[in-house]
C-alpha cells in the first residue's frame, strides 16, 4: 500500500466516524489495520520496516537502512533512561 492509499483508507474510516457509521473502537481498529499495512509493505530506496523484539512481546516496527540500524533505533526508542541495553534482542524484516 502506497502513502495515497494509506491516507485514502484513513480518511475513509474517519468519515464514517463523522457519519455514525462506525464508532471510536472501529474507527481506531481501521486505521491501525492501515497503519500495520502500510508499515508491512514500507521500502523505499535504502530503507525499510523491521520488527525488533525485546523478549517476550510483540515489539516495535521502525524504519532503517539495515538491521543494525534498526536495533539502534527500536533500543532508543524504548530506553528507560537507566542505560541498559537489552541483551536479547531479535530483529526481523518485514
Amino acid at each position: 500500500m502506497d502513502r495515497i492509499s494509506a491516507l485514502r483508507n484513513v480518511e475513509d474510516a474517519i468519515r464514517a466516524f463523522e457519519d455514525g457509521e462506525a464508532d471510536l473502537a472501529d474507527t481506531e481498529r481501521r486505521v491501525a489495520t492501515v497503519l500495520r499495512t502500510y508499515a508491512t509493505e514500507f521500502e523505499v530506496e535504502d530503507r525499510r520496516a523491521y520488527r525488533v523484539v525485546d523478549g517476550p512481546g510483540e515489539g516495535r516496527v521502525v524504519v532503517a537502512g539495515t538491521p543494525a540500524e534498526a536495533r539502534e533505533r527500536a533500543v532508543r526508542l524504548a530506553d528507560s533512561g537507566d542505560g541498559e541495553t537489552p541483551a536479547d534482542v531479535t530483529v526481523e524484516s518485514l
